[in-house]
């Protein structure tokens, strides 16, 4: 059977090189939203990040705080016996906010994507209000933003990932509100002199969620596999969430871009074949491969943190063992597949 617990375990033993990035930093580090699906496993890494740094004596002590409403009644418990001090808090609430410790260091991944068509003015509310109270808030401070690959359109294949310098062109309400997000905390940076972050995640990967897991998924219960985006971009959690914490040390005024994702450009065929083969089960395909998908450049995070350390290969020949071991799934697909921008 797949072991769940292990798996939490890899995803939050820090690297020497967080540790010593993260200790370079003064203060304490603040997550906001951090009961989501990265949330959890990024508050612990950070905070064993913290600990290590400590230890081997690169600094003194920090404290982690992990901000959220905690839906999901196991986060909570999980974060506070690891030494997060999680708060249970509303961020839309300013006066909520106001109350929040007042760290130096600021995480913020609140946000809202499924669910979208049908509740834009929620959606919008998340993702463009709650950024404005955060900015408000925390005005001067360091500032990662947690940001999407949506911020771009989907690119013909031949032309290869957008860069950072390319204009922002986001199709649907969950980019434009994405976009939102990003533009208010460039506003903080020119309003209030904070030191922005603002990296844009093409699909994490964490076995019991993302593409990967979708198109294992669908070949498992015998769905067929969309080839309308005919290829995808996307990252081992834990590589994006080491990536999202070191950024804070390159935080800067103006704001900096960063793109985060792996380097291949997996083809959605080619990787639902490869997962057909090791399931023992051949994928059902629908549709013609399209001729466009939501592809970044991600040069710059390799040439400022190197490459992620789990390649491609390894991460479909884990999902492949992780569903033939019965591994729990959390059953929140990503939607790679979708071109509207209908979330």
């Amino acid at each position: 059977m797949a072991n769940e617990e292990s798996l939490i375990r890899e995803l939050c033993e820090p690297s020497e090189v967080l540790a010593k990035d993260l200790a370079k930093l003064s203060g304490d580090v603040l997550i906001l939203g951090a009961g989501g699906k990265m949330g959890p496993t990024l508050s612990v890494l950070c905070e064993n990040a913290a600990k290590k740094g400590f230890e081997q004596g690169y600094c003194g002590k920090k404290k982690v705080f992990a901000v959220a409403r905690f839906s999901d009644p196991d986060a909570e418990p999980f974060l506070r016996s690891s030494g997060v001090i999680p708060i249970r808090a509303n961020l839309a609430d300013s006066n909520a906010l106001a109350q929040l410790p007042d760290a130096d260091n600021i995480i913020f991944m609140a946000g809202t994507k499924f669910g979208t068509t049908g509740n834009e003015v929620n959606t919008w509310a998340i993702n463009a209000r709650v950024p404005v109270l955060v900015a408000e808030r925390f005005k001067g401070k360091r500032i990662v933003v947690f940001s999407s690959g949506n911020v771009y359109a989907q690119r013909p294949l031949s032309e290869g990932g957008a860069s950072e310098k390319e204009a922002p062109s986001p199709v649907g309400d969950y980019g434009a509100s994405v976009l939102a997000r990003e533009r208010m905390f460039e506003h903080a940076a020119q309003a209030f002199g904070t030191k922005v972050a603002i990296m844009r995640l093409f699909y994490a990967i964490d076995f019991r969620y993302g593409v990967l897991c979708d198109i294992a998924s669908s070949i498992i219960n015998k769905k067929p596999v969309s080839l309308s985006v005919p290829a995808f971009q996307c990252i081992w959690q834990k590589d994006a969430n080491e990536a999202a914490i070191r950024m804070l040390g390159i935080a800067s005024n103006p704001p900096l871009f960063m793109n985060v994702t792996g380097p291949e450009t997996a083809s959605v065929r080619q990787t639902a074949l490869t997962l057909g083969t090791l399931l023992g089960i051949d994928p059902i395909f629908s549709g013609e491969p399209g001729a466009t998908a939501l592809l970044g450049d991600a040069g710059l995070s390799f040439s400022t943190f190197g490459y992620p350390r789990m390649p491609l290969n390894m991460l479909i020949k884990r999902q492949a063992q992780w569903m033939l071991d019965g591994g729990r799934i959390i059953g929140k697909p990503t939607h790679f597949e979708e071109k509207g921008g209908n979330y």
